[in-house]
């Protein structure tokens, strides 16, 4: 148990009386309620996740954008200042390192990356390095809150006004205290999520939290809930160094103009497999490493990431099937030594979330 790290906010979820429990290392809030019951107040007003487990690393100097435009699958040359970007760190195959986001501070780069593979990650980035770039790992000294839910900003706005004009996907500055206020988040609703060194975190939890009684604590069971019903992937389930990103479905952040590692293979290679988000009419309910079959009950892949939808309340999954069975529009999967049918669908699974509605906004 001691081998498990805590958060600077470990003493105020056992106050809150929250289940912890070890995730990526740490001992984490998996809910203080119940999933069901923080999953949609997240959708209906917002709640406050603790993420302060994942990882952070400053990229600056002036080969910086150089050095990026290698290392990761997305045009880093689009990323303006005061931008975020979704990319991924692949290997000479093809395969998925990690996921990450990049935010343009200015006078330089954050990369925010999976807790579990921190320093995986900061000893690939560090064997790529060039001249004239500089590599540090802020993980240990920075946290991370994350607001989401509809009515986040307007609680947020009274802590950080100018959060008012931020577009999805857009970032506040550094202020003086060093916090950056990003209005990004993994739930597809309307969210910011909030950097600051670990000094003032738990002032800054406790006055977001009295901000309103609309905000309410919320833990990881939810977030991956409410990530499932967006379809959003997650890495060790979606993500791994045996899948490309064009195979998990982000050709759209996979820019082989740019000759980033990994590239050559992705394009040289057919995918063998294919991710598809499956739905069901019955009351089956998928869950992580479930056998996927076609019609004619052929084993044809597995579900990555499964559960019932708290707000559809239908069974939903992620899964990879062969590539050949990509277009096919049903399949079955076995539970519990039945076959049950799911439908092909398009994703998000759940379509009112509130950040599509305020994208452009």
């Amino acid at each position: 148990m001691s081998d498990y790290r805590k958060t600077k906010l470990y003493d105020s979820h056992q106050s809150l009386k929250a289940k912890l429990v070890p995730f990526s290392g740490f001992w984490m809030p998996l809910q203080y309620s119940s999933i069901i019951k923080e999953h949609h107040h997240v959708r209906s007003k917002c709640g406050l996740f603790d993420v302060s487990h994942m990882g952070e690393f400053i990229v600056s100097g002036n080969n910086a954008k150089t050095f990026l435009q290698n290392v990761t699958t997305n045009d880093i040359q689009n990323l303006e200042a005061g931008k975020v970007q979704y990319s991924a760190f692949c290997n000479d195959s093809g395969g998925v390192i990690d996921d990450l986001l990049v935010y343009h501070l200015g006078d330089r780069y954050m990369l925010v990356v999976n807790a579990s593979n921190i320093e995986k990650n900061f000893e690939w980035l560090s064997s790529k390095l060039i001249d004239d770039v500089s590599l540090e790992d802020k993980s240990d000294t920075m946290s991370l809150l994350a607001l989401q839910g509809p009515l986040s900003r307007t609680y947020l706005k009274k802590l950080y006004p100018k959060i008012e004009d931020l577009k999805y996907y857009e970032t506040l500055l550094p202020d003086n205290n060093e916090v950056i206020v990003a209005r990004t988040g993994y739930s597809g609703e309307l969210g910011f999520e909030i950097y600051a060194p670990n000094s003032i975190i738990l002032k800054l939890w406790n006055e977001i939290l009295s901000l309103s009684d609309d905000i309410l604590p919320v833990g990881l069971g939810c977030r991956d809930s409410l990530r499932l019903e967006m379809g959003y992937c997650l890495y060790g389930n979606e993500l791994n160094e045996q899948t490309t990103t064009i195979e998990a479905g982000l050709s759209w952040i996979t820019k082989h103009e740019t000759s980033f590692i990994g590239s050559n293979s992705m394009q040289d290679n057919l995918p063998s497999k294919k991710l598809i988000a499956l739905i069901s009419e019955e009351r089956a309910i998928p869950r992580s490493g479930y056998k996927i079959f076609s019609k004619d009950k052929k084993e044809v892949g597995v579900v990555t990431s499964g559960g019932m939808s708290p707000c559809l309340k239908k069974g939903i999954a992620l899964a990879y099937v062969d590539y050949e069975m990509r277009l096919d529009k049903e399949f079955l999967i076995g539970i519990r030594d039945n076959f049950f049918i799911f439908e092909k669908t398009k994703l998000p699974f759940y379509k009112n979330g509130t950040y599509l509605k305020w994208k452009t906004s």
